[in-house]
């Protein structure tokens, strides 16, 4: 019969680093150690960073020492009474060994420091020693407090284990004698629990060494390898890895998990994650690794595994900023065998490192992207190797583009699925981003592109968007809180949280101004806008309101114009020019002069910019879009007649000789249907704006002064005063009482009506058959009817609420939807 202990399971083997934010203070420590004694676990390995700040303070000081500079020894005692400080919060009355052990390592510290200053320079296997030595200090702060709380733990300095050797790739790990020299240790150390110094290591020669800047969650990987760990837990100040960059993009969501190529291909361009040398022992052992956050213990974190999750089809994106192109451009490339590789010996032996390279299939040009700081540098080994072909005109030109940034997209769900390169190169060009190179390697599991350093902020965050890893955002600006504006800015408030919910939609407002001052938000302008805009002091300035909507990076920009401002309507054309879409019930620019709507209308055909402009005609009827429908699908206008004024609608549907006109006038001004002074409704200036509006989006080029309009104000009273214009308006309703008699003699009614025909256009009271369409209007409606060469023998008709700032804020904000759809939001 067999042993029990023949059937004995292994030991469960878990491997946990700490980095310096986790163990900065005697109160993070206590928090390490009780999470670490909160764990079930047969082992524990604990590899541990210095506390926070400490390496570079040494760095600092073997510096200043070897500098001779004086005030290394205040450093010194700074440094020794801040881990004093700490052995003592943390162990209390059972401090005393560690202080003396501390004092004992601050001592020999000290004497190297002085022997710096006599020499008066630091060789490299100084500095080695000096700067690993915060590990030494914390990995005896948290083995000494686990013991004092009567655990089972030992600490193991590495420098007694790990034996490594450094060539250009980096530190490779003797696995074998590091291996052996573990198992004599772990034969004299068989607690439980392991506490390891990270970062520090010997060479062959016996050496005191280090495993690098990233060296701690190296000797994490390398240590849970020694020790045949199951899982390898890096414990940072993050719940795991995140989508992007969240100081660039905050809405980066984190990922539950990666594979070990993805973690690489994020880690190399500079993503929060862990560095590919730290994974090659994971690698190697099919050994999860698990990002945690020391904070937020109970959050699972990301893990990191050989599994592959298609799903996305893209997890992440990263920008490395500082680089440089360079491009070797000439006809004496094409087809010549070797020219790729003198291109990189060149740069090799220059030590000049290459990020990325892209090539086109002509051979005309390789460019390589590079580090700004070995730029020059590789540009003139490139002038060097190539001499003799530029000198023959072989080669046409090196150039040098500086001021660079890599913009890598990543995933495992990329490979085999198409779109995901077209995804990404709209998303950047819908946000006016131009791509300088790119690059995509078989496994298609990585897209780059390189940028303007300039519009990275603004490309990360829109290829976020564009995936639908974060909403997509929009910096609105709103000018003119008038009776819409208000009216737009509270739909706005209302449906934002729904948009961001339901359609992934980020209308962020970080801008309001009326004809006096302004209000602008770093952020957005949340809750509500009334008081901080009234309270605002920044006088109005167009090119400031400007500079700060572009000045957010985010991926489109909107700029609504609620005014009826002619000014505002001269930026169109600049705006859209931009970049800068522009939606507005604004009608100076559609019935201003020609030329203006030439210029807007053309900006925004070569930007790609947005003009929108709906409730220009009918508040918020669909005319427009139903006009440019007719237009788009090849039908033919040959009219268009209707009723375009709420205001004019409801006084001629009122006006049935029971009240006098004046008196219809003075109520429709008291409910607020009309404008502040009535006679902009009844001088027909309005409608025929309106008129000339529909005209240009047929292509006609009819302009204000060609329309035939008839004024309803009495020319005696265009130049009064508004209160002396309602005083007398009664001198009017003899005029019109007789006009609707006369109509109503031949069984007509009266209507404003404004008609574009062949023969031109016109604006006017008219009389119109009872049955007549335009004669069974509901109040304030509008009604346009469309005679084309489809819709001949009976017109199609839109009709509805054409007034009021609740009806026109609306038309206004499903424009704003419809630019919002247009770059890219599920609408």
């Amino acid at each position: 019969m067999s042993s029990p202990a023949a059937h004995a399971q292994p030991l469960k083997t878990v491997a946990h680093k700490f980095g310096g934010t986790s163990v900065a203070d005697a109160t993070r420590y206590r928090h390490v150690a009780d999470l670490l004694l909160a764990r079930e676990e047969d082992q524990q390995i604990t590899v541990v960073s210095a506390m926070k700040g400490v390496t570079d303070a040494l760095i600092d000081l073997a510096g200043r020492a070897a500098g001779n500079l004086e005030d290394w020894r205040e450093r010194w005692h700074e440094l020794r009474a801040r881990h004093r400080g700490a052995a003592v919060a943390l162990l209390g009355e059972h401090s005393g060994p560690t202080v003396e052990w501390l004092d004992a390592q601050f001592d020999m510290l000290a004497e190297v420091l002085q022997a710096l200053s006599v020499i008066g320079e630091l060789p490299r296997e100084v500095l080695e020693r000096v700067q690993g030595l915060g590990e030494v200090y914390s990995a005896r702060l948290l083995g000494d407090h686990l013991r004092s709380r009567g655990e089972d733990c030992a600490v193991l300095d590495a420098r007694e284990v790990l034996v490594v050797d450094r060539n250009d790739l980096g530190v490779d790990v003797d696995w074998e004698l590091s291996a052996q020299r573990l198992r004599q240790w772990r034969a004299a150390n068989p607690a439980r629990r392991v506490v390891v110094t990270g970062f520090v290591a010997r060479d062959r020669g016996n050496r005191i060494t280090t495993l690098g800047r990233n060296g701690s969650d190296y000797s994490g990987a390398i240590f849970a390898a020694l020790f045949d760990a199951v899982e390898l837990h890096i414990w940072t100040d993050v719940d795991g890895v995140l989508s992007a960059d969240p100081r660039v993009v905050p809405e980066a969501v984190q990922l539950e998990s990666l594979s070990y190529d993805e973690a690489c291909e994020l880690a190399y361009f500079g993503a929060k994650v862990v560095h590919p040398q730290t994974m090659s022992p994971a690698i190697e052992r099919g050994l999860p690794i698990i990002i945690r956050n020391t904070f937020q213990p109970d959050h699972p974190g990301t893990r990191i595994t050989a599994r592959r999750d298609t799903s996305g089809p893209v997890k992440g994106l990263t920008l490395s900023p500082d680089l440089a192109v360079l491009n070797l451009e000439g006809t004496g490339l094409i087809g010549v065998p070797g020219t790729a590789e003198r291109v990189f010996a060149a740069l090799r032996d220059a030590r000049v490192s290459v990020v990325m390279i892209s090539q086109g299939s002509s051979e005309h040009s390789i460019c390589c992207v590079v580090k700004s700081a070995d730029a020059v540098r590789g540009r003139a080994a490139l002038l060097t190797a190539f001499a003799h072909e530029l000198s023959i005109a072989q080669i046409q030109r090196v150039q040098l583009t500086d001021g660079v940034s890599v913009l890598a997209a990543v995933g495992d769900g990329m490979a085999g699925m198409p779109g995901v390169a077209a995804r990404l190169f709209e998303s950047l060009g819908r946000a006016r981003v131009n791509i300088l190179a790119i690059a995509q390697g078989s496994s298609e599991r990585n897209i780059s592109v390189a940028i303007a350093s300039s519009d990275a902020t603004k490309a990360l965050r829109a290829a976020h968007a564009g995936f639908w890893l974060s909403p997509q955002t929009f910096a609105v600006g709103v000018i003119g809180p008038g009776n819409v504006g208000r009216a737009l800015l509270e739909q706005l408030r209302a449906a934002q949280p729904q948009l961001l919910a339901k359609a992934n939609v980020d209308l962020r407002l970080r801008a309001i101004a009326s004809s006096r001052r302004m209000l602008l938000a770093e952020r957005s302008i949340e809750g509500d806008w009334k008081v901080p805009f009234e309270q605002a002091s920044q006088a109005l300035d167009l090119d400031r309101f400007t500079e700060h909507l572009l000045a957010s990076h985010l991926p489109h920009t909107v700029i609504v114009d609620c005014s009826a401002s002619p000014a505002v309507a001269d930026r169109y054309a600049q705006w859209l020019a931009a970049g800068i879409h522009v939606v507005t019930p604004n009608k100076q620019a559609g019935a201003g002069p020609l030329a203006r709507y030439q210029a807007i209308t053309e900006a925004a055909a070569a930007s790609g910019a947005r003009f929108r402009y709906e409730a220009t005609v009918g508040a918020g009827l669909p005319v427009i879009n139903t006009l440019r429908d007719l237009v788009d699908t090849g039908d033919v206008v040959t009219s268009i007649e209707g009723i375009f004024s709420g205001t004019l609608a409801w006084l001629f549907n009122k006006f049935d000789g029971s009240v006098p006109f004046s008196e219809l006038v003075a109520q429709a001004r008291a409910m607020g249907y009309t404008e502040p002074d009535p006679r902009e409704d009844l001088s027909g200036t309005d409608v025929a704006r309106k008129l000339v509006i529909l005209a240009r989006e047929i292509g006609r080029t009819l302009s204000l002064e060609e329309v035939q309009v008839e004024s309803l104000v009495p020319e005696g009273l265009r130049q009064a005063s508004v209160e002396d214009f309602m005083a007398r308006l009664g001198q009017v309703d003899a005029v019109f009482a007789k006009r609707l008699s006369d109509a109503r003699a031949s069984g007509n009614v009266l209507r404003y009506v404004g008609r574009l025909h062949e023969g031109g256009a016109s604006v006017g009271l008219v009389e119109l058959p009872a049955d007549h369409a335009f004669a069974r209007l509901r109040l304030t409606d509008n009604i346009v009817q469309f005679n084309t060469r489809r819709y001949c023998a009976n017109p199609l008709i839109v009709q509805g609420p054409g007034a009021g700032p609740e009806v026109t804020a609306a038309g206004v904000f499903a424009d704003l939807l419809r630019v919002a759809a247009g770059q890219g939001a599920r609408l």
